[in-house]
Parts: structure tokens; sequence; C-alpha cells
């Protein structure tokens, strides 16, 4: 059992659908929810990509929630404006609440040393941007590396290349990078296996739907859990068809806690909070008046609750014997009675 309660990040992404106010009010949400910080994300259109109709710049059709946009309209739809980025981090420490966010680039993380971002978030499709993990090490600051799409290899090298950049405090993310992400292809399996190959705490950054998934990471040892997060559903948003709602969100800060309290040790054996149940198993006791002489029978002994008389198996050896003595109904049988 890990020593703290699961880390509850709530990512807004683009789902701030090109407001200020919608950005803050999202803050707010998380903030009431109990999240433990707020990520947003740092880039421009053109710091990811470049303005061109070509097909290799087109995501596929068939793709569920973006198919057939070009990369870069759909990164100027769904990018933060980098003037909004002080006011949310300004709401977010009023709020109790840490924001944080994924650079992209240089420029970004400029933008976020200037703001004095506590920790960066390496996304999953910049995990093999070597130099720009080393970039972001080199700040001092705690790292999070999201593993979606990523060979142990390729996780191996980023978690090297933060080390040797400086980087003393890293999380990695076990991830499936597909939006919105099936949970038979999330495979929770393979966090304890991360965590023994890297010798470093190990979250989830989830994709599917509801909070279920990240409930169960928590019993895998999941110590962060990061989840997208919207106003409503109903309004649309670039991710919001597979993120939680402000009282979902809330639902997962309290169940995650409740997973996480329930791991507890490898013990078999009553608890504490059992000792009160353990007076109310069955044993044998006298169910009716009977006087000495009188024979055991089925009619005047019985295995009932509560403890105190002979165990239940003992009913085949008292059957036949005589009673020594009177007893009253509800006198527990014992063997001086017999």
């Amino acid at each position: 059992m890990t020593k703290s309660k699961p880390y509850i990040v709530a990512e807004m992404s683009g789902n701030h659908n090109g407001s200020l106010d919608r950005a803050l009010q999202l803050v707010d949400a998380a903030a009431d929810a109990g999240a433990d910080a707020i990520k947003i994300q740092t880039y421009t259109a053109d710091t990811m990509t470049v303005d061109v109709k070509h097909p290799r710049f087109q995501i596929s059709k068939g793709h569920d929630l973006w198919g057939g946009d070009y990369l870069y309209q759909l990164f100027e739809r769904a990018h933060t404006p980098w003037d909004w980025h002080e006011p949310i981090f300004e709401r977010a420490r009023e709020r109790g609440i840490t924001p944080f966010s994924s650079p992209f680039d240089r420029t970004a993380v400029e933008l976020l040393e200037k703001l004095d971002a506590p920790m960066y978030k390496i996304a999953s499709s910049e995990i093999t941007d070597l130099p720009l993990i080393r970039l972001c090490a080199s700040t001092g600051k705690p790292i999070i590396i999201s593993t979606g799409m990523a060979t142990l290899k390729e996780i191996s090298a980023a978690v090297e290349a933060a080390k040797g950049a400086g980087a003393t405090d890293i999380t990695v993310l076990s991830c499936t990078a597909s939006y919105p992400a099936p949970p038979e292809e999330t495979n929770l399996r393979r966090i304890p296996v991360l965590a023994d190959a890297l010798g470093l705490p190990i979250g989830l950054s989830d994709h599917t739907l509801g909070i279920g998934v990240p409930i169960a990471a928590v019993a895998f040892g999941a110590v962060l859990i990061e989840k997208h997060v919207t106003l409503d559903r109903a309004d649309g948003g670039v991710d919001s068809a597979f993120s939680l709602e402000p009282a979902e969100l809330a639902a997962l800060v309290v169940e995650s806690e409740r997973a996480w309290q329930a791991l507890g040790t490898t013990r078999i054996g009553p608890t504490e909070a059992e000792r009160e149940s353990l007076r109310f198993r069955r044993s044998l006791y006298v169910v009716t008046d009977v006087v000495a002489g009188e024979p055991v029978t089925a009619e005047n002994v019985r295995s009932i609750r509560p403890t105190g008389g002979l165990d239940p198996d003992q009913i085949g050896t008292v059957m036949g014997r005589v009673f020594r003595t009177d007893a009253a109904k509800g006198t527990p049988l014992t063997w001086d009675l017999i």
C-alpha cells in the first residue's frame, strides 16, 4: 500500500471551448470536487505542426472524435491561449489546487517557468522528444511522463534522459493513447510491471469513460490518476466525449481514496473492526427450558447466534446425552451441563 492516497489531476485540455471564463469555471469545478491539481497544455498550432492540408497531416476519417480534421486546425481549436495561463494559475492557487501544464516546446517551458509552474508533464506523443524531456528536467522540478504507445525501451530512454538532466522526482503514467480508450486495451496489469522495471512510482493517465478503470488502477498500485474534465459533456468540446463532469470527478476523488484505504495488508485473520462480529458467530445453545435428566434433543439444543456455547460441530456428540442440571432457554451449552 502506498503511503498517500492517489493524487488526482483534472485535465482541462481543450474543454474550455475557447472561453477563458469557462476555463476558470473548470478550475473552480476541479477544486470543488476535491482534485489535487488542474492541468492544462501549453502550445499553439504553430509550435505543434504546420498548416499543410496533406493526408499525412490529417487524422484518419474513421476516428471517433476528430475524423478528417487536419492537425493545425485541431490544435487551433483546442489550444489554451498563452495569455490565459496566468489567470488560470492564479485562480487555481486562490482555490488551493495545484496548477501545472504539459509543455510541447522550449517556448512553452520558458512561459511556464515565468509562472513558477511546480512540475511538468510530458505527453505521450512527446515521450521520444528527449531534448524536451531534458529541458523540463533541467528545471529541477518533478517530472510526470505519460507512456501511451511507448515500448519499455522508449520509456526507459525517457526516464534516463530526465535523470541525466537532473530530475530526481519522476512519476511514470501508464496510458492508452486512444480517445476514448477501450477498457479492454487499458492493461492495468502493466502498472506493477512498470513499477518493478523502473523502480519509480506509477500512475494512470486514463481516457476511458467513467471512473471504473482508475478505481481499479489503485488496486494495482497507481499513485496518481489523471482524467479529463468538462463542465457538461452535452456542451461539446474537443475532449468532452471521454471527460468527467464535476460530479463524476468528485466521485473519483472519494472512491479512489476509498480504494486506496481498502488495500490494507496481506494479513489473513480477523481485523479490529470485526471484533464485535466475532461475538455473533454460531454456537450451541439451550433453546427451551430443560430440567435435570432430560435428554438433549434437536428441539432443546440448536446452533444459534451468538458465541458462548460449544462449537456447532459438536452437535452430533451431545445429542442423546442428558442434562445434569436445570437450564433456562438462552443458556450456552457447555460440557458441565451434560
